[in-house]
């Protein structure tokens, strides 16, 4: 019988001490459930990656207490980031429509539909649509300042400047390395 209490007392109190590590550290992860539709942003302010491709926030940093977030790039065009590194995020990939190549380090790897691929944290990496049209949901974790990098990057006029491109990527624990993928 005693047992039995300790387990029962043990499985309550894990998650009241997690969550009350999370209320202490000041996180306030969401409180109530919440849908986003595709194609939509959870707050409905759409960022366009280049000025073209949507890329949504389907779950914010915001929400979880800044431990994970979640967006939606959907590819209008064949492009993608210039080789990068995120100092302090791991991505996760998932490809929903089209086709990409992903350059990870000095390894390639072509993904379609169906295909997930990790990218740790300190490691170079990059990715090009391979396909006219595509969808990619991706997460980092920890969410980071990735949604305010994306923001701040879209408010730049005309094309930005490799200092501005600089700038902006290194206020956000990211560098830049190199140039995009090419066909």
């Amino acid at each position: 019988m005693l047992r039995r209490n300790f387990i029962q007392t043990s499985l309550v109190a894990v998650p009241l001490v997690s969550l009350s590590t999370l209320t202490e550290a000041g996180i306030k992860p969401a409180i109530q459930s919440f849908i986003v539709k595709g194609g939509e942003d959870r707050f409905n302010e759409p960022i366009l990656y280049r000025g073209i491709n949507p890329n949504l926030v389907k779950i914010s940093g915001k929400d979880t207490g800044g431990q994970l977030a979640i967006f939606e790039y959907i590819g209008l065009e064949k492009m993608g980031p210039p080789m990068h590194v995120h100092y302090k995020q791991d991505e996760i990939f998932y490809v929903v429509e089209g086709e990409y190549l992903f350059q990870v380090g000095e390894e390639q790897h072509r993904l379609k539909e169906g295909d997930t691929i990790f990218l740790p944290r300190n490691i170079p990496h990059t990715w090009l649509q391979l396909s006219d049209k595509g969808k990619l949901t991706y997460q980092v974790q920890p969410a980071g300042k990735m949604e305010e990098f994306f923001k701040q990057m879209n408010a730049i006029e005309g094309i930005p400047t490799e200092d501005q491109i600089r700038k902006v990527h290194l206020a956000h624990d990211l560098k830049v390395l190199g140039p995009p993928l090419s066909l």
